[in-house]
């Protein structure tokens, strides 16, 4: 009867602390946009981090805890992705925050988890003020800075290019603080902007802008926004008759949406970037095979990015030794050496990463690597 009991007991214990085990799961609160203007980003990000999940769940997870990602949409509206950090802190209670995708949302978001001493890191936003907002805002991707700087070298260095056009979105922080770095770095080798265009998010007729810029003859044209513009700007441009210009961008052109919008218009067209899917690193390799078993397509740059924000918190929860909001803190402050898809990545003082950018080249329905660029 005492050993029924005593096996009873030891069952029961067993029953309680598996149970206490699922209770357990480290959370992680995910802010993305999987609706909305930028919802092929967004999708991108969440397909990575859930793809992560499974992955390190697998390796038997973190610390010996399951692994569990809350995932918020903030349509791509600021004030939907303040509210999804309000919710995944005070109601989930999520130690630590993946997100924002775009950075407009960010800087509606990282001031709530800054106040809140919740960290947060962005995979995607590269609007170099983020970062500046507190200790505990964290970003794995290049700031804005540096794609202006890539491009405008670019340009003079390997198109020869001795003009160039602007034309941007002057309601977005992200689309003027890259026409001011491309513009900075340009001049300063010699290059001479001869026209300067702005719009507003919504437009979608931009033929006034482009007749101006076809009268200036640019050798190249600065395209510095996100696909869904993008792709209309280069469609009426050529039907316009700019022909000459060389279409320059950045990472807000990465997505599989931009060649049906902008169809042949783009091809030849250049543009800054995280990574690229040619890529011959062993993490790259496996992560891309990975993500076209899982969603049947190459993942774009946003989803590289989000893995490598993934791992870059696998890291720092690993080294923190808990899944608590400071010690999670201070040990993202302190990330060095994660390999990851885009490269071996190190956070400096200001909570930036330390990595290369590269040229991407569009051909037909391609976007071919070309070179590399390093800080």
């Amino acid at each position: 009867m005492l050993r029924r009991s005593l096996i009873l007991a030891i069952a029961l214990l067993f029953l309680v602390g598996a149970v206490s085990f699922g209770a357990e799961e480290i959370k992680i609160g995910l802010i993305t946009s999987t609706t909305g203007d930028t919802a092929t980003f967004g999708i991108s990000v969440r397909n990575a981090a859930l793809l992560w999940e499974r992955h390190v769940n697998a390796r038997g997870g973190i610390l010996g805890r399951q692994v569990k990602i809350y995932v918020e949409d903030d349509k791509g509206m600021p004030s939907d992705a303040a509210n999804a950090a309000l919710k995944l802190i005070n109601q989930t209670k999520v130690p630590v925050i993946l997100g924002a995708v775009t950075s407009n949302c960010t800087l509606a978001a990282a001031p709530i988890a800054q106040a809140n001493k919740v960290p947060i890191l962005t995979p995607t936003s590269t609007n170099e003020t983020v970062t500046q907002i507190g200790k505990y805002v964290f970003r794995s991707c290049f700031i804005d800075p540096l794609q202006g700087q890539v491009m405008g070298r670019f340009a003079v260095q390997n198109l020869k290019a001795t003009t160039a056009g602007m034309l941007y979105d002057v309601s977005s922080d992200y689309s003027t603080g890259l026409a001011q770095s491309f513009k900075k770095q340009f001049e300063a080798l010699g290059g001479k902007i001869v026209a300067t265009e702005t719009y507003s998010r919504g437009e979608s007729d931009f033929s006034a802008q482009l007749t101006k810029i076809k009268r200036a003859d640019p050798d190249v044209l600065w395209l510095p926004d996100y696909y869904n513009s993008v792709g209309l700007i280069t469609r009426q441009a050529r039907q316009l008759g700019i022909k000459k210009a060389v279409f320059l961008g950045v990472d807000g052109w990465d997505s599989s949406d931009l060649l049906p919008l902008a169809g042949d218009s783009i091809d030849g067209g250049y543009f800054s970037n995280h990574y690229s899917a040619e890529s011959t690193q062993p993490v790259a390799v496996a992560f891309i095979k990975a993500y076209r078993d899982a969603y049947k397509s190459t993942p774009d740059a946003l989803a590289a990015l989000a893995y490598d924000a993934c791992l870059v918190l696998e890291d720092a929860i690993k080294r923190a030794g808990k899944a608590e909001s400071e010690a999670i803190t201070a040990a993202l402050a302190t990330a060095k050496n994660v390999n990851a898809v885009c490269g071996v990545l190190t956070l400096d003082a200001n909570r930036n990463p330390i990595k290369d950018a590269v040229v991407l080249q569009i051909k037909g329905d391609k976007f071919a690597y070309i070179t590399s660029v390093a800080p």
